[in-house]
């Protein structure tokens, strides 16, 4: 094919937040790059996921907190909805951000924009329309899709994804979703909130990798609420047409069951972006799950790197900036760097909030055996949370030898904020002592990890060498 013939020091494929970050960090060192998108601009997380998603949240949870009484004083009273300016001030706040991610804000920097789809054809060339880049380095950053089941029935009835639900111009009158992970969940009660019936199917267990004593107190206030969450529920088949699609479910040991609904939502998971890349032709190797890694995040074609999504494992933004800020150390300085997913917090927005960082108590226990201490404060007994009226939530913290910090579970208000100072803890392999010896402002949420820190001294107390030292020491006044 003929063409411009492009040579840059590195190529980045994909336009989301892993490959702009790449990107802008190679250009601002005055790296010559090329950038290939054959979508929008900004990827999943600006245009479908992390910030629509999070624009919905913030709607249904004013609403929710308008028609509940809290024990404030404040007199609850009944939401007026429209949903068309809730989904109006969800464009906005894309189109706000959406600059930030443009093509001409990367021109600017000095990146060469290909709006066009780009596939290797030979170990060190790719094809983007008719332009062919030789890159010293390049970087596959194309994201991951959501995942859509095998079900009989499913794609003859229509249903919605993550991708297609902020379109939606009228609220469901009754949502089904098909699926129990974050994002089912955060939709869930959101779109609750907003007034339509909710139904979550999940096969096995809801936010499954979530620690279960948490992920027990999310799925017992989204029942409050009105929920209706089925768990051991498989999906048989789906039946009917637009407005009034069933889902046909079974449970271990029971006769299946018919669920209607005015809409369905498909959330079961997601799957990397890799058909049609030329992978073979490159030399790269690839699964189901993704393009296979090093802990480099290198793959088997040493020019090629691979983050994000569609390197598989950890799918957030976040992470996708955090590999990127590996890679671009790696391409740029020549600095060896490991890919730490258990470095890399999470957090679920839903109400109460669920936030993670590091090892779980399972994972925890299996690696550090008997050595592992749980430290455990609740919410409830905070003086700030008690002036706010927040009943539920509580901070877990895993420790190891000597008390470092290998884990933290938050569950509660702010959960999503609270993780970030445990997030410090557990990349700098802290002690709980660091933890313990912080002064932090009073009243604040925070202070509730700072108890459960504490804790970890509590047998020290009546340790008898501890309180034989204190007698001593009283000898010289």
């Amino acid at each position: 094919m003929s063409g411009n013939i492009l040579t840059p020091d590195i190529c980045v494929i994909g336009a989301g937040s892993g490959g702009l970050s790449v990107a802008a960090a190679a250009a601002g060192f005055g790296v010559n790059v090329v950038l290939i998108e054959k979508g929008l601009m900004g990827g999943d997380c600006l245009n479908y996921g992390c910030v629509p998603s999070k624009s919905l949240i913030a709607a249904a949870h004013r609403a929710h907190t308008m028609r509940n009484d809290s024990g404030l004083g404040v007199a609850p009273v009944e939401p007026v909805m429209d949903f068309a300016r809730t989904q109006a001030h969800l464009r906005s706040v894309i189109a706000a951000i959406a600059p930030h991610d443009s093509v001409g804000r990367f021109e600017g920097l000095g990146v060469t924009v290909l709006q066009s789809h780009a596939r290797f054809v030979d170990p060190e060339t790719v094809q983007a329309g008719e332009t062919r880049i030789k890159a010293r380095r390049f970087v596959i950053a194309t994201g991951s899709s959501p995942a859509v089941p095998p079900i009989p029935g499913l794609a003859e009835t229509g249903y919605l994804t993550n991708e297609t639900i902020f379109d939606l111009t009228r609220r469901p009158d009754h949502l089904i979703i098909i699926g129990g992970g974050a994002i089912g969940i955060e939709l869930a009660q959101a779109y609750r909130r907003l007034g339509a019936d909710v139904t979550v199917l999940e096969a096995s267990r809801a936010l499954s990798r979530e620690d279960p004593e948490a992920a027990a107190l999310v799925l017992s206030a989204l029942r409050a609420e009105g929920v209706a969450v089925h768990e051991g529920a498989k999906v048989v088949r789906v039946e009917g047409q637009e407005s009034a699609r069933t889902v046909i479910i079974e449970r271990e040991g029971e006769a299946q069951e018919r669920i209607t609904g005015s809409h369905l939502l498909v959330a079961v998971g997601r799957s990397p972006n890799i058909a049609d890349l030329g992978l073979e032709a490159a030399g790269v190797d690839f699964e189901r799950g993704g393009i296979r890694v090093d802990p480099d995040l290198r793959t088997s074609n040493r020019r090629v790197y691979a983050i994000g999504d569609v390197a598989g494992g950890l799918q957030f933004t976040h992470a996708a900036n955090y590999h990127a800020g590996l890679v671009v150390r790696a391409i740029l300085f020549r600095l060896p760097v490991r890919n730490r997913p258990h470095l890399v917090p999470r957090a679920t927005y839903c109400d109460p909030e669920l936030a993670h960082v590091g090892l779980s108590e399972a994972e925890a226990r299996e690696a550090h055996g008997d050595g592992v201490k749980v430290l455990r404060a609740e919410l409830a007994e905070n003086d700030r949370a008690r002036a706010e009226g927040i009943a539920k939530g509580f901070v877990k913290i895993i420790t190891g030898k000597r008390g470092r910090i290998l884990g933290v579970t938050i569950v509660g208000e702010s959960a999503g904020e609270l993780i970030a100072t445990w997030s410090l803890a557990v990349s700098r392999r802290l002690k709980v002592s660091a933890i313990a010896g912080l002064t932090l402002p009073y009243p604040t949420l925070s202070e509730t990890g700072k108890r459960a820190a504490i804790g970890y001294y509590a047998g020290s107390l009546e340790n008898p060498l501890v309180r034989g030292l204190v007698r001593f020491l009283r000898i010289f006044g």
